[in-house]
């Protein structure tokens, strides 16, 4: 028997050079926590310690995601279930620290999941702006002006995650660490390809997806996605990273399931990270959905093609 997380807590990569790897960073809107000469640990403007870990080797690649749980007695509860697939409960050791335990999923990914993690004061967020629509106008007799730079990412909101064996992965995580199913994607209404999975903490709403599985018939980093403020501050990020010569992968528009708006862009070595905002919250009394596939890689608005990441 497994626990019930309560969010995802930060991604891990390694790469050739940590330089390259940083400036990409701080233009897609993280602030460096800390750094070592092995390794890069960068924050966003909430609590959490880090979001984002970059180990210093010689090839680049996905290293594996961790997720949060609610107490430290949880972890020893994972570890010492019968069947568990996590090690022992041990110190971690990065900034925050905390305790941890790890096991590897059916694809293979390293996963994680930690608690007891110092948090830090908030950063100030900026573009704090009033908009005005037909339904009402707060601001009157001032202009608004979007302050160029970099979008300000707040936190870690999902990873993606292509997998071998769909209902394999998916069962190994609804037992270990609790989640449920918020979208359940079908192929010809009989064949499913993936689910969104979000954390259950009952009555407090939570993001519509902590993670989404693929059944890619692979296994692999698909893509992490990052909160920001607003539509304005996306915006303001993606004509930043544009004008700095990074490659976008697919974007600007507005998800059906998740309903997020989205941007997503190519770190240095290919990895996908993605910019959202104005996504759905759910419950525990919200039941699950079944959707077809164009759901998934359509768009409510935006690009006219469907999404590379899954097309």
């Amino acid at each position: 028997m497994g626990i019930r997380v309560v969010d995802v807590a930060f991604v891990q990569f390694q790469a050739p050079d940590l330089d390259e790897m940083e400036a990409f960073l701080v233009e897609f809107g993280m602030v460096t926590a800390h750094r070592t000469a092995t390794a890069l640990y960068m924050r966003g403007t909430d609590g959490e310690p880090f979001v984002h870990m970059t180990h210093l080797a010689d090839e680049p690649g996905f290293v594996g995601l961790t997720f949060l749980a609610a107490s430290v007695e949880d972890l020893g509860e994972l570890a010492s279930s019968p069947g568990s697939a996590f090690g022992p409960v041990e110190d971690f050791d990065g900034p925050g620290g905390g305790r941890v335990v790890r096991a590897t999923d059916p694809s293979g990914n390293t996963v994680e999941v930690i608690a007891g993690r110092a948090t830090h004061e908030r950063l100030p967020l900026h573009r704090n702006l009033e908009h005005n629509d037909a339904a009402g106008a707060p601001r009157a007799g001032a202009p608004l002006r979007v302050r160029p730079g970099p979008s300000q990412v707040k936190r870690l909101g999902h990873v993606v995650l292509d997998v071998l064996d769909f209902g394999e992965s998916e069962a190994w995580y609804k037992k270990h660490l609790g989640l449920v199913t918020s979208d359940e994607v079908k192929v010809n209404d009989d064949v499913t390809v993936g689910a969104f999975l979000r954390c259950d903490v009952g009555e407090r709403f939570v993001d519509h997806h902590t993670l989404f599985l693929i059944g890619a018939r692979r296994h692999g980093f698909n893509h992490a996605a990052f909160e920001v403020r607003s539509f304005d501050d996306l915006m303001a990020g993606n004509a930043h990273l544009d004008a700095a010569g990074r490659e976008q992968f697919w974007g600007v528009g507005r998800h059906i399931l998740g309903s997020q708006i989205y941007d997503y862009w190519k770190d240095p070595w290919g990895h996908v990270v993605e910019h959202w905002t104005d996504g759905d919250l759910f419950n525990n009394e919200t039941p699950p959905n079944v959707a077809p596939l164009h759901e998934l890689i359509d768009s409510q608005w935006g690009p006219t093609t469907t999404a590379p990441t899954f097309g």
